[in-house]
């Protein structure tokens, strides 16, 4: 179906609506307007996008026509809006295009996401466009891309600015006006000797306000904040939200600047630290790939491991209700109350665990506040069960008379406080043992507090009911 509206009018949806679904629409035109040789007009229209949605739009198209719609992009304009695709479809461009067209595609992209594409490519594509860069950006490329996937040297860009110590402000800014062209940001510039080492930091706003013969020396921060390269992406991430940085050097393990993190990078890493925790959460092993492009066998795997081994957990629930037998025989009026006893034991113990994961998370409690914590939640716990327990001994009194009411408030109270306390001390055993303290899920959470449950709530039966 043809698009009658004239691709001139046509606009990519902002707020509320996914830019994809346009992209769809726009798509077609584009692909009907490059099929009657009218490239210029789809040109025109590109100009007066936005990169990101050009992006969207290209995610959309055809084999051909997605490169053809690159090409009518200036070369800098086409590395940025490289960045704003998939990785996968990074990689599928890539292999496309000839060797000559790729190496200067890359060249032109900022340090950090040439390095990035440069790792999703297979060793065989990576030695062929290897020898076509230049020394530098070769040497840059094989730097960056040699470090761990989860560290900060792999989220780090080198394209920074740096300055001399002995410089006017004057001098700075000239020097700053030079560098901007490439460097990704120019709003912080560091100050390093000969040997690369980071002596202090400067941003562009003091040099402005300084004194036109005050030197940087004078002007510069000599105590920055600063990570090293080696650790965890995340404590970039959370560095630079604490102390609200639009960028954060980086230094070996000699104190050489060999990098910044900037804060669009730190987002980036926020949000697949928040992807991976919502994955354990819901105990699903990380994908490393969109959920759209995941095989059938990828999420298969992603998911089995934890499913069977909840699934011989919760055979102790069932053997709970076995060696109760009895018990339930001579009262099936109890039988009534399990599936509600026990949802609410793994519901309280989801709601400790999600909140002390998260307070954990950003810091907000560490595990040395685990007694204060612990104590709270006790009472907390015992608050929430005594009216859980009031709400449903009215029921239990309908049900099965005072005795069946008296043991099921009883096993509400206990149960929601041993739920309750379940979820809040799990986090904090596995931050202890140096894991992810999202490791313990709702669901793992929920599967132990079933089977005390059980244990609980028969017990308590057995006992008060003479059996």
């Amino acid at each position: 179906m043809t698009i009658q509206t004239p691709l001139s009018e046509l606009r990519f949806s902002s707020e509320g609506d996914s830019p994809s679904i346009d992209a769809a629409f726009i798509a077609v035109e584009v692909a009907r307007l490059l099929a009657e040789n009218r490239a210029d007009v789809v040109s025109e229209f590109l100009e007066s996008q936005e990169l990101a949605d050009i992006a969207a739009l290209i995610e959309e198209l055809e084999r051909g026509d997605d490169l053809t719609v690159l090409r009518l992009l200036p070369l800098h304009d086409q590395a940025e809006m490289l960045g704003y695709l998939r990785p996968s479809s990074q990689v599928e461009i890539a292999t496309r295009i000839p060797r000559r067209e790729l190496v200067a595609l890359m060249t032109a992209m900022s340090h950090d996401e040439r390095a990035d594409l440069f790792k999703q490519l297979d060793e065989e594509a990576q030695e062929a466009i290897l020898p076509a860069f230049a020394k530098a950006e070769r040497e840059d490329l094989r730097r960056l891309a040699a470090y761990e996937e989860w560290t900060v040297g792999s989220v780090m860009t080198s394209d920074y600015a740096t300055l001399k110590p002995d410089m006017t402000s004057t001098s700075a800014i000239d020097a700053l006006r030079t560098q901007a062209i490439e460097a990704e940001t120019i709003y912080y510039a560091y100050i390093i000797d000969e040997e690369r080492a980071l002596l202090g930091v400067v941003s562009l706003r003091d040099l402005l306000i300084a004194r036109p013969r005050q030197r940087v020396s004078e002007i510069m921060d000599t105590e920055p904040v600063w990570v090293r390269a080696d650790e965890e992406q995340e404590a970039a991430a959370k560095t630079i939200a604490r102390y609200d940085l639009l960028a954060l050097p980086v230094l070996d393990n000699n104190d050489r600047l060999v990098g910044i993190v900037t804060a669009d990078d730190a987002m980036d890493v926020t949000e697949e630290e928040a992807t991976e925790d919502f994955y354990k959460g819901s105990i699903v092993q990380p994908i490393e790939m969109s959920l759209a492009e995941a095989t059938i066998a990828t999420l298969y795997r992603a998911r089995i491991f934890w499913l069977v081994l909840l699934v011989f957990g919760n055979i102790f629930s069932g053997a709970g209700i076995a060696y109760f037998e009895d018990t339930i025989a001579a009262h099936l009026a109890l039988l009534f109350f399990l599936p509600l006893l026990i949802a609410s034991g793994g519901n309280a113990g989801t709601q400790s665990a999600t909140l002390m994961v998260r307070a954990l998370a950003t810091g907000d409690v560490r595990p040395a506040d685990f007694g204060r914590l612990l104590s709270r939640e006790t009472v907390i716990a015992l608050a929430l069960g005594l009216t859980m327990a009031v709400a449903v001994s009215l029921i239990g009194v309908w049900r099965g008379g005072p005795e069946i009411a008296l043991v099921v408030a009883l096993a509400m109270v206990t149960i929601v406080l041993m739920g309750a306390l379940i979820g809040m001390c799990l986090p904090f055993i596995f931050a202890k043992l140096d894991r992810d303290p999202a490791a313990a899920s709702g669901p793992l959470v929920t599967s132990i507090a079933d089977v005390l449950g059980v244990l609980i709530y028969f017990t308590i039966a057995a006992q008060l009911l003479g059996l």
